[in-house]
């Protein structure tokens, strides 16, 4: 028989989670920015392994903010803590112990869980080794512990093996040729988002979203028309860019991810439209897909 179940990715915001996802699915779905808070809601990766098919599930940061949209993300990642049938705790290696020690606190279901420690490539083999050391006083508290790194790829084979140790046997839980769950609605708003945290500096990412309003697919090209919602005129603007230099950009680069996972041409047309307060307004929340 063979085994199956779900896997939840969690962590400290900018810890790699989505990245992580993504190298071991072998294609992106999933928002990647160097700022913080990018991913703001739950998504799945399906992934095989020899004869066993693990449900990855990526989740926004642990953190703790006052505002609507940021408890709704912290709900997503206790929501998957509480559903999943194992947990990956992510941990850069160059981190103090803190975001671990409030993830204990948080596993108040005691879900089994294993400690990855991320980005192991940006410090000496020393001060890993010491890390190490360091989260063996916990060794109780997870079933194992995995150093990982995307960009040497390191620990991808190891981590595989050892998640499928604690899953259940059972058949199937989605077609093995499928790579997601996600509708492609949703990965190209993604996409677009990702597109404005990589172009557009300060809060602005922050105070914006996007909505997929149209998508034509044809046997070669795909016409997608989105809205870029913003909160203020003046981020329209800046949104939009001299001469419309900014919203190419965030155009160009959402277009070419799009592209590499479809396999099509793309015709993306971006608009931007203001909302004022949206980000703090529960019903337009619900409308975006973030429920409260």
């Amino acid at each position: 028989m063979s085994k199956a179940g779900f896997v939840a990715i969690v962590g400290r915001p900018n810890a790699g989670k989505s990245t992580l996802m993504n190298h071991i699915l072998g294609e992106k779905i999933a928002l990647v920015s160097q700022k913080a808070n990018a991913t703001r809601r739950r998504s799945q990766a399906i992934v095989m392994h020899k004869d066993d098919q693990i449900i990855f599930i990526d989740t926004p940061g642990l953190h703790q903010k006052e505002k609507l949209l940021n408890q709704f993300m912290l709900d997503e990642a206790l929501k998957a803590i509480g559903d999943c049938d194992l947990v990956l705790f992510l941990a850069p290696a160059s981190d103090k112990l803190e975001d671990y020690e409030k993830f204990l606190d948080l596993n108040q279901g005691r879900r089994k869980h294993i400690l990855v420690l991320t980005k192991i490539d940006r410090i000496p083999q020393e001060a890993l080794l010491k890390k190490i050391m360091q989260y063996n006083k916990y060794s109780s508290e997870f079933e194992a512990l995995i150093p990982f790194s995307v960009n040497k790829n390191v620990g991808t084979k190891d981590l595989l093996d050892i998640v499928v140790k604690y899953l259940d046997e059972s058949p199937y839980l989605y077609d093995p040729e499928d790579l997601t769950t996600e509708m492609l609605r949703d990965i190209y708003k993604e996409f677009i988002r990702e597109g404005i945290f990589e172009n557009i500096s300060d809060e602005i990412p922050y105070e914006s979203d996007v909505i997929v309003d149209k998508i034509d697919e044809e046997k070669n090209l795909e016409r997608i028309r989105a809205t870029i919602i913003v909160e203020k005129e003046s981020q329209k603007g800046i949104i939009i860019g001299k001469g419309g230099a900014a919203i190419k950009r965030i155009g160009q680069h959402a277009r070419g991810k799009i592209e590499n996972l479809s396999g099509k041409k793309v015709f993306l047309e971006l608009f931007v439209s203001v909302k004022k307060g949206w980000s703090s307004d529960k019903e337009f929340l619900n409308e975006l897909g973030y429920q409260l």
